[in-house]
């Protein structure tokens, strides 16, 4: 599903760069809270029977090398049937296994394993909308009286054309689509194969709860709720303003009774299970997200905000933009509530790629600089695979190089109207998301060791260098550098709990900040460039000693070599 940037308003800015926390708050530990989740995109992790597509059993391969990365849970992107419009995220049939991911069996032996090494399964949960294959949905345009006609979003023919809404996937960026069957036409915010859910009918929210009982009683620990915060509509469908298709978030996100629906899942579901909550999307307010992870409100676990993400652009990106975004975040969740730190999905091109510098000279080097801000970061972090190896985006030349659907979609809309091809195939070679969906480089075999067949998107060519069997056995690799920041994090309590100031606000090449808990100090210095830079942090560094970094001999006196990323103990 695409990533939607939830924009802030200015007026929530804070006026200080100190964000106190509450230390009571650790007497409050939770998993999740304390947990480092990695992100795992089955199609693309590891095949095991040669059809070129990842499956279950690939990934039950590997279980020892997700415990060997310290992690305590994975996030699965969907799993269940599907005709595969969007890899998944439109769902036929939520109690089964897409064939091409194996059967529920293997699924039971996924989790038994996760469970067995002490690693817990977070789901991805696809209910803004299904398939229009699902038996919903077949039902609910076979007629207009059918029984589950209002388990989506119908607007009959009669009334005219039904007010504009805008569709992110569709070639032409319309959300209605005509049904002769019944003369109406039927509302889908993604792709027209995926007809959004109304979740004004308590029939569907009920259905819905009993899907994520069947995956709860199964022993899963966790749901990603994907696209949530678009949910709920207002059924009069009122005209909106011209434009508004510019920040569609405003008008689309956290509308009408979301919230009372939230408050419905908890008591039916999220309350009687040991399960973490997170919701695709944060709204448009730090009111909005508030909202969503508020404890005394009873709806989720933590925030997924994209304001962060959306930073990294074509052209680059200003470390002061990025700097004040990623406080604001904090200082507003400071006492209340609960963030996701990550700079990477499945919805975006490579980490390095867009952040970093992947050209080989600093690929490793900012790769690690990344990784150590999200792991010193408060908030529970997001890890996407491949990442840990530094793997970089595709490159590709070709649009038959491209797999994904809404990418495909907007090359056809453009020829339509006579868009700039050249710019575009420019633009979606730096922002895709297949670049983040190539296939897991494992070994420099044929495929990169993915899989004995025809992949089912072409492999980055890289792979022969940058591959996890190569970075296994170099003591220096970012694969084993990540490894040596998780176990950081769960030894530091500080780096998960403490409060974080940022220091040297000004300086457009270095990130440095503290982390503070029960008279504990931890300095991160983040240079975010590839020229010497210096942290101005006015602290006294003479007794610093360093906990981790990504250079041999790091710096203990504030000057950083190129994209340096060191982490110092001043107790």
């Amino acid at each position: 599903m695409l990533v939607v940037f939830a924009a802030c308003n200015n007026t929530d800015k804070p006026t200080a760069q100190q964000t106190p926390v509450d230390t009571s708050g650790v007497a409050d530990r939770k998993w999740w809270k304390e947990a480092v989740v990695y992100q795992i995109y089955p199609r693309s992790f590891k095949d095991s029977d040669g059809d070129g597509i990842g499956d279950l059993k690939g990934i039950i391969s590997k279980l020892d090398y997700l415990k060997s990365l310290g992690v305590d849970a994975v996030w699965l992107n969907p799993i269940y049937s599907s005709p595969n419009d969007d890899n998944g995220y439109d769902v036929s049939d939520y109690r089964n296994i897409m064939q091409d991911f194996g059967t529920m069996s293997d699924f039971d032996e996924l989790l038994k394993g996760m469970h067995e090494r002490g690693i817990k399964l977070v789901m991805d949960l696809v209910v803004n909308h299904s398939s229009d294959e699902h038996e919903w949905f077949k039902q609910s345009r076979s007629s207009r009286t059918n029984p589950y006609r209002n388990y989506y979003h119908w607007w009959n023919a009669e009334k005219g054309t039904p007010p504009a809404r805008y569709s992110l996937f569709d070639v032409n960026h319309d959300a209605w689509m005509y049904d002769s069957l019944t003369n109406a036409y039927y509302l889908h915010y993604f792709s027209r194969k995926q007809p959004d859910l109304n979740w004004e009918n308590p029939k569907l929210r009920q259905e819905v709860y009993d899907i994520m009982k069947f995956w709860a009683d199964k022993g899963i620990d966790g749901f990603r709720l994907d696209a949530f915060q678009f949910a709920a509509k207002d059924t009069t469908f009122p005209a909106f303003p011209k434009g508004y298709e510019k920040n569609f978030v405003l008008y689309y996100g956290m509308q009408g009774n979301l919230h009372q629906y939230l408050q419905e899942m908890n008591r039916e579901v999220l309350s009687k299970y040991d399960v973490m909550s997170v919701a695709e999307g944060a709204g448009n307010t730090f009111e909005d997200a508030h909202n969503l992870v508020d404890a005394d409100r009873k709806e989720l676990n933590m925030a997924y905000a994209f304001e962060g993400v959306d930073i990294a652009k074509q052209g680059g990106y200003s470390l002061l933009h990025f700097k004040e975004v990623f406080s604001r975040w904090d200082s507003a969740f400071a006492q209340k509530g609960w963030l996701s730190i990550f700079l990477a999905n499945h919805d975006q091109a490579r980490m390095v790629s867009r952040f970093g510098n992947d050209s080989p000279a600093f690929r490793a080097l900012s790769s690690k600089m990344l990784s150590t801000f999200i792991m010193t970061m408060r908030g529970t972090p997001y890890y996407y695979n491949g990442d840990e190896l530094g793997m970089t985006n595709a490159g590709f030349d070709k649009i038959e190089d491209y797999q994904d659907m809404p990418t495909l979609n907007e090359y056809q809309h453009q020829k339509n109207i006579g868009g700039d091809i050249a710019q575009f195939m420019k633009r979606i070679k730096f922002e895709c998301r297949d670049n983040g969906r190539t296939p897991f480089q494992w070994d420099a075999t044929v495929n990169a060791g993915f899989s004995t067949g025809k992949p089912w998107l072409k492999v980055n060519p890289n792979y022969t260098g940058i591959n996890a069997a190569a970075q296994e056995s170099d003591p220096n690799s970012t694969l084993n550098y990540f490894r040596k920041l998780v176990q950081l994090r769960k030894k530091e309590l500080t780096l998960v709990y403490g409060a974080y100031t940022l220091l040297d606000a000004k300086n457009p090449s270095v990130y440095c900040y503290l982390r503070e808990l029960n008279g504990r100090k931890l300095l991160v210095l983040l240079n975010f460039t590839d020229k010497p830079a210096t942290a101005q942090t006015g602290l006294d560094l003479s007794g610093a000693r360093v906990l981790l970094g990504n250079y041999q001999t790091p710096a203990l006196d504030g000057r950083l070599k190129p994209y340096e990323a060191v982490i110092l103990d001043l107790n």
